[in-house]
């Protein structure tokens, strides 16, 4: 089992997966450092772009403008301006996430050939990772290790949790899609089926355009507990005046200053104009509001922060304007499965007696979820066993310090492991979309240029 290549003179850092993540902070530890860099990734189509820049459709939008959306903090304009050397939008536009896709992947290349020997791209799949004084030892799944100053976990999102825990022992895996990622929507259905989707946020949306888009033409039920669904982006509303103090003492505070605010002006405004200090607002929060916020609030937030492209809405309004489309507010509490369908007893929001639906197929939208002691991935089964990571206080991802290390199950940081990206939302709640991990990840590779420290130690 020889190593892919050990430490030299140079720091070495392996970065497990090549998503949005993973793959910026290769880019900006090759422009920042000097540090070697492994990037892990076991399916090629997926370095550059992940799971959500990997999609072939068309019509799956960005849910930013494009003159937010550049790589580099410090270089706003990066990807505006590559989409005008190719006349392929502008600054204003929505344009399709394959496109940024594109932008990512021809990123990481033009570094990689400018930065030598420095970047390796492996496709393989981390096993497990052995601490030591100096250094970690990373396995990969073909036997190869590889030794590491830093091993940097860039998981990005979980699938999402069975939203009823015996979902896949009551349901066939062909009427029960868990993962929509991984399944040709819309196949061997008909105009006469309804399909049931659990959840109305954004992976909602993107899956009713792909069935749509796929040619069914049946019916759709998006369900989840409060039937809320994602507000859209308005056009010609001008820039938010950032808010760069907390303004108000309390999250309560908060909540009322954010209605009080949207009386003045459009509500988007005041959204956007608390972006700067929302992860300062989430550092001082204790764990009991935290914990408070994300069981009554979260939804809300979610579907006024995370917003669709106005052309994203107009698709949805008119599906639900022609009855093909409905979004209802329920859970769903068991299932029975016949021959042709599938009978969903679920219970409509605010009533006490069910009711039932008869549907040919459940798609589980609820999104990424971030429990990792629910996850069935191997490698971080492994971790939680090895006491290499412990779940956080809010089972929102991994627990890390403020300085991007892993804590171990004994709640001491970590020497050589650390994280990136929306498994450290629990410590930063902000760290989802581009504006945020960009930053994050830019941070993180000028800390690991500029010091030389063991979990936060030196600084």
């Amino acid at each position: 089992m020889n190593a892919i290549f050990g430490k030299g003179n140079a720091t070495t850092i392996a970065i497990i997966g090549a998503g949005f993540s993973g793959t910026l902070l290769a880019v900006n530890l090759l422009n920042q450092t000097d540090a070697r860099v492994i990037l892990i990734e076991r399916l090629p189509e997926r370095v550059g772009r992940g799971v959500a820049y990997s999609t072939k459709e068309s019509n799956h939008l960005l849910n930013v403008r494009a003159s937010n959306m550049s790589a580099f903090p410090d270089d706003p304009d990066h990807f505006v301006n590559w989409l005008a050397e190719r006349g392929a939008g502008t600054a204003h536009e929505f344009v399709s996430r394959q496109k940024y896709g594109d932008y990512l992947s021809e990123t990481l290349s033009i570094c990689q050939n400018s930065s030598g020997d420095r970047l390796q791209i492996v496709h393989d799949e981390a096993v497990s990772v052995v601490e030591r004084d100096h250094d970690a030892i990373l396995q990969l799944a073909s036997g190869r290790q590889i030794v590491a100053d830093r091993v940097v976990l860039s998981l990005g999102n979980l699938p999402p949790h069975d939203p009823v825990s015996d979902l896949r022992r009551t349901v066939s895996a062909d009427r029960y899609i868990a993962d929509p990622w991984s399944y040709t929507l819309g196949k061997d259905l008909d105009a006469q089926d309804q399909v049931l989707i659990i959840g109305t946020g954004l992976t909602a949306v993107d899956v009713i355009l792909r069935l749509v888009s796929n040619g069914y033409r049946g019916k759709i039920t998006a369900m989840s507990r409060r039937g809320l669904r994602p507000h859209r982006h308005v056009e010609g509303l001008p820039r938010p005046t950032p808010v760069l103090s907390k303004p108000a003492p309390t999250l309560s505070g908060v909540s009322q200053w954010l209605r009080e605010k949207s009386k003045e002006q459009d509500w988007r405004l005041t959204v956007d104009s608390i972006r700067p200090i929302t992860q300062m607002i989430w550092s001082s929060l204790d764990i009991r509001t935290r914990k408070r916020f994300l069981r009554h609030a979260r939804p809300f937030w979610d579907v006024h922060r995370h917003r669709i492209a106005p052309a994203i809405a107009d698709q949805i309004d008119d599906l639900v304007a022609q009855g093909r489309l409905e979004f209802c507010g329920g859970k769903p509490q068991h299932f029975d499965e016949h021959p042709d369908k599938v009978v969903v007893h679920w219970r409509p929001r605010g009533a006490e007696t069910f009711a039932q639906m008869e549907v040919a197929q459940i798609i589980n939208c609820t999104g990424p979820q971030g429990d990792v002691l629910r996850s069935e991935d191997p490698h971080i089964m492994q971790m939680l066993a090895d006491g290499h990571i412990r779940p956080d206080a809010l089972r929102l991802g991994i627990d890390a310090d403020g300085y991007g290390y892993v804590v171990r199950r004994d709640g001491r940081p970590s020497r050589h492991i650390m994280a990136v990206g929306p498994m450290t939302r629990s410590s930063l709640w902000e760290v989802v979309a581009v504006p945020d991990i960009r930053s994050q990840v830019s941070s993180m590779a000028r800390r690991i240029g500029n010091c030389h420290w063991v979990g936060g130690e030196g600084l």
